[in-house]
Formats: structure tokens, C-alpha cells, sequence
């Protein structure tokens, strides 16, 4: 059923765009936080957590995620990367 109203056309389509940009922003915090975990040692681990939390702070101020969220994530990751020896 095709919308009537441009105003319901326009949002359809924003809605779209929206939606694969934050599917991108998201595969890209999900692959991120895998290179953390699969970090060999703890400078590594710590070189791919800075790029990490900028990737998370970017998307919670950009709206992706919650900003709880993000900061759950970062002290998680922060947790992890300070028990590797």
C-alpha cells in the first residue's frame, strides 16, 4: 500500500537510511569488541580499547545506543583488558 501523505513518504524513506547506517555503526561496535577480546596481550588489548570507547562514545552521542549501554560496555571491556597478565 503505497503512502498518501509526503510528509509519510519522506519519513519512510529517512527511516530507511537510518536504519542502515545504524546496522553499520553497530557491526562495527560488535567487530570492535571482538578485537578486544581476541587481543593476545594487555597492550594490544589497550590499543584496540582506546579505538573501542571512541567507537561506543561516538554511537551514544550520535543515538545507536543508549549511553548506559555504552558505558556498561566499557567497563566490561575495561574489566577484561585489566585481567589479562
Amino acid at each position: 500500500m503505497p503512502l498518501r501523505h509526503k510528509s509519510a513518504q519522506k519519513r519512510a524513506r529517512q527511516t530507511v537510511k537510518r536504519t542502515d547506517r545504524n546496522k553499520q555503526v553497530k557491526a562495527l561496535i560488535k567487530g570492535s569488541v571482538k578485537r578486544v577480546h581476541s587481543a593476545s596481550d594487555k597492550t594490544s588489548a589497550t590499543e584496540e580499547l582506546k579505538k573501542t570507547v571512541k567507537v561506543l562514545d561516538r554511537a551514544a552521542v550520535k543515538g545507536v545506543i543508549h549511553k548506559n549501554k555504552a558505558a556498561n560496555t566499557k567497563s566490561k571491556l575495561t574489566k577484561h583488558v585489566n585481567k589479562l597478565g
